[in-house]
């Protein structure tokens, strides 16, 4: 058995890892684990990621969770440009800072603004106050002017010229306050250019479909109310 990928694309960490194989031609078998029914709660699921989350890489015998480390075993195992991940010392290092960074920055401000907009909501059918959206998309706006002043800056990339694996995970985070209706790039010019940067360096046609899901959340039915039982103790840990 050749590599596998367990994603579900409503996913970040998964939409990133997805592009970065599909855009580097890396050959694998996708397994999708569905997160709003509850499969990556399985047993089943637990024999290849013990932590019952995605992404989760299945290389014959290997198996591999979190998807920074996933992304840096894609990288280093198959013949993939340079630019990815730098081999440049200082290069390399601010891929690195903004990889640490996002965790409990941007990702975790794009995570909540589409749980508290949507996904709360509309999914799982709990009401949310207008005091704590609002507080959590001024939140995500701070956030992205650091994402603007502190590593865009006046680059074509956060890192420089080319894309990067920082520009894959930032754009796939911000795809789900987007796909929330979220205007993250109005009122901002630069960033709106360097979205579209990144769009033109993933391709079109690929950063689409890798998008489809988050792109049409809205219209995703109601969870049901067994499974809701089961996802919301979670939930609530991913977004407090």
């Amino acid at each position: 058995m050749g590599l596998e990928l367990y994603l579900d694309l409503l996913s970040q960490p998964c939409r990133a890892i997805y592009i970065f194989a599909k855009k580097n031609g890396i050959p694998f078998q996708l397994r999708t684990v569905e997160l709003l029914k509850g499969q990556h709660l399985s047993d089943a699921f637990a024999q290849v990621n013990p932590l019952k989350k995605v992404p989760a890489l299945k290389d014959g015998d290997f198996t591999l969770s979190e998807s920074v480390a996933i992304l840096l075993y894609l990288f280093h195992k198959y013949k993939v440009p340079d630019y990815w991940y730098p081999q440049d010392l200082q290069a390399r290092a601010r891929v690195d800072e903004y990889l640490a960074w996002q965790h409990t920055a941007l990702r975790r401000n794009c995570l909540r603004a589409l749980w508290h907009k949507v996904m709360l909501p509309v999914v799982m059918g709990e009401q949310i106050s207008s005091e704590l959206l609002a507080a959590t998309l001024a939140e995500l706006d701070v956030t992205l002017q650091v994402l603007e002043d502190k590593f865009l800056q006046d680059k074509a990339f956060l890192v420089g010229p080319q894309i990067s694996l920082a520009d894959l995970v930032a754009i796939t985070e911000l795809m789900h306050p987007v796909g929330a209706g979220c205007q993250v790039f109005e009122g901002r010019p630069k960033l709106a250019a360097w979205y579209r940067r990144v769009e033109a360096a993933v391709g079109e046609d690929l950063f689409r479909e890798a998008h489809e899901v988050i792109l049409k959340v809205k219209d995703t039915p109601p969870a049901d109310p067994t499974v809701k039982q089961k996802l919301m103790p979670g939930v609530l840990a991913m977004i407090r």
